[in-house]
């Protein structure tokens, strides 16, 4: 008769079934089984990520954000950078630190963080460098939380940072009524920046509006219409600044629509990523055109951005300055329905993600 020489008794078997479960965990995650519709995703069981080293965390996952990065992950578009993991999408959470490594000195496991990776994060688990976490308001829940690093982080490096955007000033917002159009009118009203805004519909113009608009237009499917609405605004001198959050099709209308020494910050290329212009409009203002992306910058690039997101943004939200914007709120296991709900453009703020 067989006799165990394992603790309790227990068989070969079962003893390697209670070893993987103890040394090899297993946790749910959004997973790309095959590039393109959202039947390409599943929730699927995978290895959690083991015990942090160094200066990484692992944090327990409890919210998501879902971005449009996320959906061109998906259908084969925009992979992950090097290093990242290429099949969980998912670029921003909040949730609890869980463990931590020997050289982490900034948290503690149980603390509420929220932060940016460059995928990984619709999971229940995800490891990143302590410098790319902030740490969570009380007023803010799980959802909330999750709805705020890569919209807000984006909108203030790119308004501040970059387009050195202050107090007096004029900026036109594209997209108003997107995660980073919300974030960015939200910041710029903070700022005490006079802010313009355009969307394709009135109804989202309408719904940003209580945010701190001064003046938007709907544009439909002609820019130009911008350009003359801007000049009304503004007496002819133009905007001093505009965070482009729709891409070449607005190219030649923000040169137009943009003062002398004006700023264009280029964000996102949903309508296109290459489109032709007179260089003299740019060189006759003296214009400053600039193109920002946060995925794929080094870990250092995103320690410093969220280093100024906590000093300059995060007190904004623990005082109700500045909140978070939720179109949605899905469960992880309705993952296909989260993508379909922001790849139809009807959203006004964020998608989120719970993980329970």
């Amino acid at each position: 008769m067989f006799q165990s020489h394992f603790p309790f008794g227990i068989s070969h078997f079962s003893f390697f079934i209670y070893y993987f479960a103890v040394y090899h965990p297993l946790m749910k995650a959004a997973i790309i089984v095959t590039h393109g519709g959202v039947e390409g995703l599943e929730i699927r069981e995978v290895t959690t990520p083991a015990s942090p080293g160094a200066d990484r965390v692992r944090v327990r996952v409890r919210a998501a954000g879902l971005n449009r990065a996320d959906i061109l992950q998906r259908m084969g578009h925009y992979p992950a950078p090097p290093g990242a993991t290429q099949d969980i999408p998912g670029m921003e959470f909040a949730g609890e630190v869980d463990r931590v490594g020997p050289e982490v000195r900034m948290w503690q496991p149980g603390q509420r963080v929220f932060g940016i990776t460059a995928a990984g994060a619709q999971a229940e688990y995800v490891v990143v460098p302590e410098s790319t976490l902030a740490e969570i308001p009380t007023t803010l829940d799980w959802a909330e939380a999750a709805a705020v690093p890569e919209v807000f982080i984006t909108a203030h490096d790119a308004l501040f940072t970059q387009a050195d955007l202050r107090m007096g000033e004029s900026v036109l917002v594209h997209a108003a009524g997107s995660g980073v159009g919300t974030a960015a009118i939200q910041l710029a009203r903070a700022a005490g920046a006079k802010v313009f805004a355009t969307s394709r519909t009135t109804e989202k113009l309408e719904k940003a509006k209580p945010f701190g608009l001064d003046e938007s237009i709907a544009v439909g499917d002609d820019p130009r219409h911008f350009v003359a609405a801007v000049n009304n605004w503004t007496n002819g001198k133009g905007v001093d600044a505009i965070l482009d959050l729709v891409g070449a099709a607005y190219l030649e209308a923000n040169l137009a629509a943009l003062a002398p020494r004006g700023r264009l910050m280029l964000v996102s290329t949903a309508s296109g990523a290459k489109a032709t212009f007179d260089l003299s409009a740019a060189m006759s203002k003296r214009l400053r055109i600039t193109g920002t992306v946060l995925r794929a910058r080094s870990t250092e690039e995103k320690a410093t951005a969220t280093r100024l997101f906590a000093r300059h943004v995060v007190p904004l939200l623990a005082g109700g300055v500045v909140r978070p914007v939720i179109d949605r709120i899905y469960k992880l296991a309705h993952i296909r329905g989260a993508h379909a709900r922001l790849e139809s453009n009807e959203t006004f703020g964020k998608v989120v993600l719970l993980i329970d």
